[in-house]
């Protein structure tokens, strides 16, 4: 084996995925047919619960000084994220480009084998193992790996060769999005719809603002390379009255509304995470972070099935898990994209969401779409609230790691007891070399919290809960056998 797990792309969620699995101490080599990294910044920000997930591993200081916010939009329609008392705020204007230097940086400096200028070609699955046939400067070859994954974006090869199912509907318009120097711009963070069609505009900073364009029936083109900025330069003026043309293109590109899902997410030992496996409107940035979270969900998973803790069975909840998020994204982006793109039969719709999101609960349930704040798995039976959610931030007392989201650094399981309770600890004694148990005393929680008058909680290496205490229909062992595989 050239290694345990190949990845193809090293965009955000083929590094993300890097990074989890070397964590797990797996051995993973990612390939990129770029030499390297092209700079441009199709994702920009972070939704609240991507920011969760880079602070659970420590990466937030990566990123230096964020910009937050809690205002957002659900198909223009402005949203008020404060509703959901999250403990972070949305990350506005960090470049795709530092994404992707920050999360290289930290694969590597954990051991994740990067190669670019490595261009992907053919697969075979043999059962017990994956041939790659990739061309790089010296050639092709033939790699082997015991798991592909294919991270390779909307136009994925690996999703193409192995025969993935891709159903879902065609793009019917399409859109330019250009990053621009030498000009000013009024700030447009929401989407706004205009005469003929729809513009939107953000300041990245040293000069350079984010523009996308739309315009009402403007239909898809084959494109075989970007559009020429004077397209959207021309596209702007009509909609605006605004003269771009003598910006400076720091980079330009055209997209469009398709809505795409494979029907599966693991075919044997291939997998597919992020673009590869859902292409969508990209409203409100959730495709990059959905990709991240993708690959935080299949990291730790395919890790245990490789070190042989937990049978291949988990990977299983891997695509009962993302593919029903992956459904869910799709149905709100194309939701968003009628209110965006739509034309004049769509105003009295817009009107009355503009009504209905002045209820909290109305308001609430939007923004924890936007903000991924609405995912809860099926971990198995039980009744506390907190099952299959993501643990919220809860302060610690007693222990070294002064907050719930630091005990999930390493990547590892954890058992937080939250009672001082030796009987439970025994039970979970046996799981030690997959788990950390810590005791702790939790800081007060604010009242109807689903943490109040909780006495233990078993946290999945995603953050997300797998058991709580009290809960007579659900038993320890039982949900440590689940998710972390058989005693010692």
């Amino acid at each position: 084996m050239d290694a345990s797990v190949i990845v193809v792309g090293a965009g955000p969620s083929g590094l993300m995925l890097a990074g989890e699995l070397r964590l797990a101490g797996i051995d993973v080599i990612v390939l990129d047919r770029l030499p390297r990294r092209t700079g441009e910044s199709r994702g920009i920000g972070f939704t609240t619960r991507t920011m969760e997930v880079f602070d659970q591993r420590g990466l937030l200081p990566r990123f230096g000084e964020i910009e937050t916010s809690d205002h957002g939009h659900f198909g223009g329609i402005p949203l008020d994220l404060s509703v959901l008392g999250a403990t972070h705020r949305a990350a506005r204007t960090v470049p795709q480009s530092v994404t992707e230097t920050v999360l290289e940086g930290w694969a590597r400096e954990l051991g994740a084998d990067i190669r670019r200028g490595w261009e992907f070609l053919s697969l075979e699955d043999l059962g017990d193992s994956v041939e790659v046939r990739v061309r790089s400067t010296s050639g092709e070859r033939v790699l082997r790996a015991r798991y592909l994954v294919g991270c390779d974006g909307g136009r994925s090869g690996v999703r193409k060769d192995a025969g993935f199912d891709f159903p879902g509907t065609e793009a019917t318009t399409e859109l330019f999005l250009a990053d621009i120097r030498g000009v000013e711009l009024d700030p447009r963070t929401v989407a706004e719809r205009v005469s003929g069609g729809m513009v939107m505009t953000a300041n990245l900073g040293g000069g350079v603002h984010r523009i996308i364009v739309g315009e009402h029936g403007a239909p898809p083109q084959r494109r075989t390379e970007p559009p020429p900025f004077t397209e959207v330069a021309d596209a702007w003026k009509r909609l605006t009255g605004i003269d771009i043309s003598r910006a400076e293109p720091v980079w330009v590109s055209a997209f469009g509304d398709a809505a795409r899902q494979v029907t599966e997410y693991r075919r044997g030992r291939i997998i597919l995470a992020g673009d590869s496996a859902h292409v969508h409107l990209p409203a409100g940035g959730q495709g990059m972070n959905t990709s991240i979270q993708d690959s935080v969900n299949l990291g730790w998973k395919l890790a245990a099935v490789l070190r042989g803790t937990a049978p291949v069975p988990l990977l299983d909840t891997y695509h009962s898990e993302r593919h029903h998020v992956g459904r869910q994204l799709l149905l709100n982006t194309r939701a968003q994209s009628l209110l965006i793109l739509g034309g004049e039969e769509v105003r009295p719709l817009r009107g009355l969401l503009s009504e209905l999101v002045r209820y909290e609960d109305v308001a609430r349930h939007l923004a924890a779409k936007a903000g991924g704040l609405d995912i809860r798995y099926d971990v198995g039976g039980g009744s506390h609230p907190l099952l299959g959610m993501r643990m919220p931030h809860l302060r610690l007392t007693g222990v070294r790691a002064t907050t719930s989201t630091a005990l999930l650094r390493t990547g590892r399981g954890v058992l937080l007891d939250l009672e001082d309770n030796a009987h439970l600890r025994r039970r979970a004694q046996a799981w030690e070399d997959r788990i950390d148990i810590v005791t702790a005393r939790a800081a007060p929680v604010p009242a109807g919290s689903p943490v109040e008058g909780t006495g233990a909680i078993l946290l999945r290496p995603d953050g997300h809960v797998a058991w709580a205490a009290p809960d007579s229909h659900h038993d320890l062992p039982m949900a440590l056998n689940r998710w972390f595989g058989r005693a010692r």
